[in-house]
């Protein structure tokens, strides 16, 4: 984690880094108890400590009143479970919430259960694609938590915190496919305990969008709240991982 946030802010020292690992941690201390306390607090509590910013209901609201479907792209940013929940009962969507299943069956089970609680539908990634172009009779909003760390082959490297990264391509792919509007969601951490979500359109048509460009647009968003509050942002997991590939003349 420490290389992660050296390589990532070049210009800090390493007292000023110690002490973003520090913030870094307690948060992610408080983020872990939270989520288990989600899984039995009332929607009331849950609405409380994790509120949409103003207006950002009303983009939902308008999408699924002209009778489309929508993709939500977010990062493992503030409290991105708490988040899921909320949306799960105050959007008028049915909440689809695509997942990378944990190999800890426990854990898994857990993570199924905390997603499903409202009556989201948790789909493995693996499914996804095909679950979404079943096109079901509920309108629905599928979300993609965008920002976990792909086969370098398959990527699209982008410039991201100072250094090459890859990033799925999948949710572009479908977007671009299906022409379902792409917004994204953003969990600012407000004080502690309590989150606001915001969520912004970044493509009403996608359909007419350049090969990358959603892709493209979620990193730069993504960026800037990372770099507004980084140390909500999830820097333990092994974002760097693979090495971009040289091109060989």
């Amino acid at each position: 984690m420490k290389m992660n946030l050296k390589n990532s802010f070049t210009e800090k020292s390493d007292e000023e880094l110690t002490i973003l690992s520090k913030k870094f941690y307690r948060h992610f201390s408080d983020m872990l108890v939270e989520s288990v306390k989600a899984l039995t607090v009332s929607k009331n509590e849950i609405k409380r400590r994790c509120a949409f910013k103003e207006g950002s209901m009303a983009i939902f609201e308008r999408l699924f009143s002209e009778g489309k479907n929508c993709i939500a792209l977010m990062g493992h940013y503030g409290n991105w479970e708490l988040a899921g929940l909320s949306m799960s009962f105050q959007s008028p969507y049915l909440l689809k919430v695509i997942y990378r299943p944990l190999s800890n069956e426990y854990f898994d089970a857990l993570i199924y259960k905390l997603r499903n609680r409202f009556h989201a539908q948790p789909l493995a990634m693996d499914n996804a694609a095909r679950e979404m172009l079943k096109r079901s009779a509920d309108l629905s909003c599928t979300v993609f938590i965008a920002d976990q760390t792909p086969q370098p082959d398959d990527a699209l490297w982008l410039k991201f915190l100072n250094q090459d990264t890859p990033f799925f391509q999948g949710a572009e792919k479908l977007s671009r496919r299906l022409n379902y509007p792409v917004v994204f969601a953003s969990v600012k951490k407000m004080k502690r305990g309590f989150y606001e979500i915001a969520i912004e359109t970044l493509f009403d048509n996608p359909s007419q969008t350049k090969l990358g460009e959603i892709t493209s647009s979620f990193a730069r968003q993504l960026e800037k709240d990372i770099l507004a509050q980084p140390e909500i942002w999830l820097w333990s997991h092994r974002r760097w991982k693979h090495k971009k590939k040289q091109a060989t003349h």
